[in-house]
């Protein structure tokens, strides 16, 4: 085996670099794997544009970036080996937010809110490179019907799982999501497996309404392309009419936007459930009508990472319950990273969501 792997090293704003480094050794209680396929995460484009800080200690490279990704186990070391998880060869998915298992947070079940977190691509090295090394705790196997693209999805899936169990879903309920980039298209078919009776998608950009309408969503709603034909000027009466002056009894943000949040809030009705799923930025102010919000007896909840939700990530994906290769609409070679994130920042070619093809 090589000693050095080609990676993509991100070092500070609008900076990266493919480089050839090192191929790390596994420690006791790790695990090398060599990558496949690496999803281009939200977070990806804003670490790279300067927006938001890394997790390492100074929030700053270098660092390899990516976190949801596939591959195949290239070495084991001495915990995980002793103990028969994983071997040479196993396909597998990584979940980067690799908790300690050890703290209160941890064995209170809340391991999203890990005081000992490791996270590939974020505090460590991660998946934009040939090979990555993680922590067993943060690997599952994948099952041989699900491809190393589909796989790729877990992530983000799990934490739409995570999200969707938040909102609290009863059968037969209406149901707004907005934002139907690709956590929101998982959304709709989350929110319609799990029996949801009306499903609402509110965006703006129109070929995306339309991928949520042909995978669930009910009614579509664009909110800024006053040329649309699915154009509202008034979404909270565009609800009621849909739902005879009831409202939307769930609602769940998959975007950063303030505005959409407030708005969410709003189309909700009595004992409405509103679900806090988008990263804001460090400065945000939620403002709600604070009379109207407690004299309807509503809720707000955030929803933060997929604690103990990849089992059912990756069982959802194994059934089929949401296609999620379907979303894959522009893949790239490693060499190309770069390229990829800014392409889907600056939306070229109408990207869903976008892969690197790393081996």
């Amino acid at each position: 085996m090589a000693s050095k792997m080609k990676a993509q090293v991100f070092y500070e704003k609008e900076k990266m670099s493919l480089e050839e480094i090192d191929i790390p050794e596994p420690t006791d209680i790790d695990v090398l794997v060599k990558v496949k396929n690496v999803g281009i995460c939200g977070s990806d484009i804003s670490y790279y544009y300067g927006l938001s800080p890394l997790g390492t200690p100074d929030g700053k490279g270098p660092l390899v970036l990516g976190h949801e990704f596939t591959g195949e186990v290239v070495k084991v070391g001495k915990v995980p080996a002793e103990l028969g998880l994983f071997s040479e060869g196993d396909r597998v998915v990584v979940n980067p937010v690799q908790n300690c298992n050890a703290c209160y947070s941890c064995s209170a079940g809340n391991t999203n809110l890990c005081n000992n977190m490791n996270v590939p691509g974020v505090t460590a090295n991660g998946g934009f490179a040939e090979y990555n090394l993680s922590r067993y705790t943060g690997l599952f196997k994948l099952p041989d019907e699900v491809s190393f693209s589909a796989g790729a999805f877990t992530e983000p899936l799990a934490c739409v799982v995570y999200g969707m169990k938040k909102l609290s879903i009863e059968p037969g309920q209406t149901v707004a999501i907005f934002g139907p980039g690709p956590m929101g298209q998982m959304m709709v078919q989350m929110a319609k497996s799990t029996g949801a009776g009306k499903v609402i998608l509110v965006g703006t950009r129109d070929f995306r309404l339309e991928m949520g309408k042909k995978y669930g969503a009910d009614y579509i709603f664009n909110l800024k392309d006053k040329d649309s034909k699915y154009f509202t000027k008034d979404l909270k009466a565009s609800i009621s009419d849909i739902t005879g002056g009831l409202l939307a009894e769930r609602a769940i943000v998959p975007t950063s936007s303030n505005d959409a949040f407030e708005l969410a809030v709003e189309i909700t009705g009595n004992a409405g459930i509103t679900v806090h799923f988008g990263l804001p930025n460090e400065d945000d102010v939620i403002k709600i009508p604070a009379l109207s919000f407690h004299t309807m007896d509503k809720e707000i909840r955030s929803s933060w990472l997929a604690p103990l939700a990849w089992p059912t990530a990756i069982r959802v994906i194994q059934e089929k319950l949401v296609d999620v290769e379907a979303f894959i609409t522009h893949t790239y070679p490693l060499e190309e990273t770069e390229k990829a994130i800014r392409d889907l920042a600056e939306r070229i070619a109408d990207p869903m969501k976008v892969q690197i093809i790393v081996s």
